[in-house]
């Protein structure tokens, strides 16, 4: 069974999203947009859903608790920080994109931040295939973030794994790694200017589509989720 304990979870209902609660995932909660289906839970998020106020795209994910459901925000100089995901992908919006994994950002004074990391799923019809990239920004306020190619030819049903670590002294590491056994690793030195950032992890389905009638979106299955703080 796959351990909720620390996390919240948003998803897109109409007329705008709701927040589920670390209490209330403890208690079961089911919807068409987050179910357990055995030891797994599966996301779906539909172009046509509603998206929170600092985005234009619709999501259904989770987000760091503690076990108490408060926010989980951390300083990734306070010790070795990861997060763990076992998952496959079902299916793609038109635009072929799914963001599956995030270490988000926030600052300590205005509340304000930007991913320091976005894992995407990126579906190319072609070649029938999906490429695992991960958008990684230099410095906390920079507009753009750098795409960096990790893996190609992930099929749609195939399981792979990936891991999002920062340690203590800002060594930022990416591992991904897919069922047949292909595996790339990525690794950068954070600018210092990262230390002065709260940094959360996110996890599930984030599609950067919001055009199509409600059959369209995004369905991801996670078989293991963990977090850790070493």
């Amino acid at each position: 069974m796959i351990d909720l304990t620390t996390w919240n979870l948003s998803v897109p209902t109409d007329p705008r999203p709701t927040e589920v609660t670390t209490a209330q995932i403890a208690r079961g909660y089911q919807s068409r947009y987050f179910r357990r289906d055995g030891s797994q839970v599966v996301f779906w998020v539909p172009v046509t859903g509603s998206h929170t106020s600092d985005s234009v795209y619709p999501r259904s994910e989770l987000r760091e608790t503690t076990t108490a459901g408060e926010v989980s925000n951390w300083y990734y100089n306070q010790g070795d920080n990861e997060l763990r995901v076992t998952m496959s992908v079902q299916q793609v919006p038109s635009k072929n994109k799914i963001i599956i994994g995030q270490i988000h950002s926030r600052s300590p004074y205005t509340g304000n931040g930007e991913p320091l990391v976005k894992l995407q799923y990126h579906y190319l019809p072609t070649l029938e295939s999906g490429r695992l990239e991960a958008l990684v920004r230099n410095h906390p306020d920079d507009s753009a973030s750098i795409n960096v190619p990790l893996i190609d030819n992930i099929a749609l049903d195939q399981t792979f794994n990936y891991s999002l670590r920062v340690t203590s002294v800002g060594n930022l590491a990416i591992r991904v790694e897919t069922s047949d056994g292909r595996a790339n690793y990525y690794r950068k030195i954070l600018s210092t200017t990262w230390s002065k950032q709260l940094l959360y992890f996110k996890a599930g389905a984030y599609i950067n589509d919001n055009y199509g009638d409600s059959s369209e979106g995004a369905r991801v299955t996670v078989f293991h989720l963990n977090s850790a703080h070493r």
